[in-house]
């Protein structure tokens, strides 16, 4: 358990590891994707018994992004902090948990996380615990269908998962109304933890540029 002070506002708060299933109902009630990540790890923001906010960090899906961090060599480092979530969010309480929860993290670790223009967001908690800036993610393409808008592209991917050829199968079944949509870009933030040699090594691998943060 780690115990810091957040704010004057508020008392006793403390971060703790906790059940990724404790997670659960801010991310599908209050959290804008509404979908569960895949969850290596979870930990709350307590005030007493109140759970006020959760972190998730889960093995990025993507093999290429795993190995595109650091090379193959670290690819099993990668984390990526996939989900933060406070339900009453107070000035300064966002960074404090990403900051109290990168302390618990088993190590060595390269967390990336990411920062969704979609949403407005700059990534802004992230620059106030000393992430590195690595730009924008590619460009992608996600799949829609007409009426389902607000479903994330992969939520619409997952109704055929593990089949092939899926989107043969969503066209048959949607027709026109299936089709592929640019996916919003994403600002991309990269974290090391570790011993100083550990983030000196995995800082020398980074592939990605380190570039000024991006300001609203």
């Amino acid at each position: 358990m780690l115990r810091l002070s957040a704010n004057a506002w508020i008392r006793n708060v403390r971060v703790e590891l906790i059940n990724p299933r404790e997670t659960y109902r801010l991310l599908t009630e209050v959290h804008y994707a509404k979908r569960i990540p895949s969850i290596s790890l979870a930990f709350g923001l307590f005030d007493g018994a109140k759970l006020l906010g959760v972190c998730t960090y889960g093995t990025p899906p993507s093999a290429p992004l795993r190995k595109g961090i650091l090379g193959e060599e670290m690819a099993d480092r990668v984390l990526e902090l996939n989900r933060l979530c406070i339900e009453e969010n107070k000035p300064n309480l966002a960074s404090f948990f990403v900051s109290a929860s990168l302390k618990l993290l088993p190590r060595p670790k390269a967390i990336i996380s990411f920062a969704d223009t979609e949403q407005g967001h700059l990534g802004t908690v992230y620059q106030a615990c000393n992430f590195i800036y690595c730009g924008l993610s590619a460009k992608r393409t996600d799949w829609k269908v007409r009426g389902k808008e607000h479903l994330h592209g992969q939520t619409i991917a997952d109704e055929f998962r593990g089949q092939p050829d899926r989107a043969r199968l969503m066209r048959q079944k949607y027709g026109e109304d299936f089709y592929l949509a640019p996916r919003p870009r994403k600002h991309r933030y990269v974290y090391f933890v570790g011993s100083k040699g550990e983030r000196r090594k995995m800082r020398n691998a980074l592939r990605y540029k380190q570039q000024p943060f991006p300001k609203g």
